[in-house]
C-alpha cells in the first residue's frame, strides 16, 4: 500500500546577500499536520524530492498557538502564520516563501527589526517612574477596555505589513500594525501622557499620511484586529494636534 506524500516547494536562500532558489520535499502524510510539524519533518530528514541530501530549512517559531506571531510566512501566496496553516486544507505543492517585506535572513527566517523600530519610534509601551509600588492606578472605562482589549491582540506576527502594498523598499511607511499600537497606548490612562508625542511621531514622514487605505491589513490580520478603525481614529486625533501644534494651545 503506497503511502500519501505532501509535496512542498520552499524558496531558499543561503544568507542575505545570495540569490533565492526553489527546493521541492516530500513528505509522508499525517492527519492534522500543520505546515510547522511538516518543517520539522523535512528538518529531521534533509532530503529533497530528487533523494539528495541537503541543508535543514531554517524558519522562526515559538509558541505554536498563534501568540507569538514569529512563524509569519508566506503559504500559497497568503502572508499567515504557518502554525495554524493545516496542510490537509492547503492547495499542493505548498508553496512557502519569506515574507518579501522584510530582509531575509535565511530560507524562510526574516528579520523583523523595521516593525520593532516603528514601535520604538511611537513609543509603543507605557511608562513608569521606576520599578517601586506605585498604588493602583486610574481605572479605565469599561467600553474603553473591551475595544482595547482587541488592539492588544497584537502579536507583532508582520503579516498586516506584508499584505500592505504601501509598506516597501521604496517606502518609509511605518505600517498598520505600529499605528494601531499608538491608539491602544494612547487610550490608556497612564499612556495617555505620552499621547502628543505618539502623534507626533505619525505625523512625520513614514507616517499615517503614507496610509492608501487598501484594507489589505485589516482583511489579512490573523487576529482580526480593527487596523482600519484605528487608523481612521488617528486621522481624527492627528487633525486635532495638528492645529494644537499650529496654534501653540497647551490646552
Amino acid at each position: 500500500m503506497s503511502t500519501k506524500m505532501v509535496k512542498f516547494v520552499i524558496s531558499r536562500q543561503d544568507n542575505p546577500e545570495t540569490a533565492p532558489y526553489l527546493e521541492e520535499f516530500e513528505i509522508p502524510h499525517r492527519p492534522n499536520m500543520n505546515v510547522i510539524s511538516a518543517l520539522m519533518e523535512i528538518r529531521r530528514n534533509p532530503v529533497n524530492a530528487k533523494g539528495e541530501a541537503t541543508t535543514p530549512v531554517t524558519w522562526e517559531m515559538g509558541c505554536l498557538e498563534e501568540v507569538c506571531g514569529a512563524c509569519s510566512m508566506v503559504i500559497n501566496g497568503k502572508p499567515r502564520q504557518s502554525c495554524t496553516a493545516l496542510v490537509d486544507q492547503l492547495e499542493q505543492p505548498i508553496r512557502l516563501e519569506p515574507m518579501k517585506t522584510f530582509p531575509v535572513v535565511r530560507d524562510l527566517a526574516i528579520d523583523r527589526s523595521r516593525m520593532f523600530d516603528a514601535l520604538k519610534r511611537v513609543k509603543a509601551w507605557i511608562p513608569i517612574d521606576g520599578t517601586y509600588d506605585l498604588g493602583p492606578g486610574p481605572r479605565m472605562p469599561e467600553t474603553k477596555r473591551q475595544w482595547a482589549y482587541e488592539l492588544s491582540k497584537c502579536m507583532t506576527c508582520g503579516v498586516c505589513l506584508e499584505a500592505c502594498p504601501n509598506v516597501n523598499t521604496n517606502s518609509d511607511f511605518i505600517g498598520p500594525a505600529p499605528l494601531s499600537q499608538v491608539r491602544l497606548f494612547n487610550a490608556h490612562p497612564t499612556g495617555e501622557m505620552n499621547k502628543e508625542e505618539r502623534l507626533n511621531a505619525i505625523m512625520d514622514d513614514g507616517g499615517l499620511a503614507e496610509c492608501g487605505n487598501s484594507q489589505n491589513c485589516v482583511q489579512s490580520c490573523p487576529k482580526g484586529i480593527p487596523l482600519t478603525t484605528s487608523i481612521a481614529a488617528l486621522n481624527r486625533d492627528t487633525s486635532f494636534q495638528a492645529f494644537k501644534n499650529f496654534f501653540g494651545s497647551d490646552r
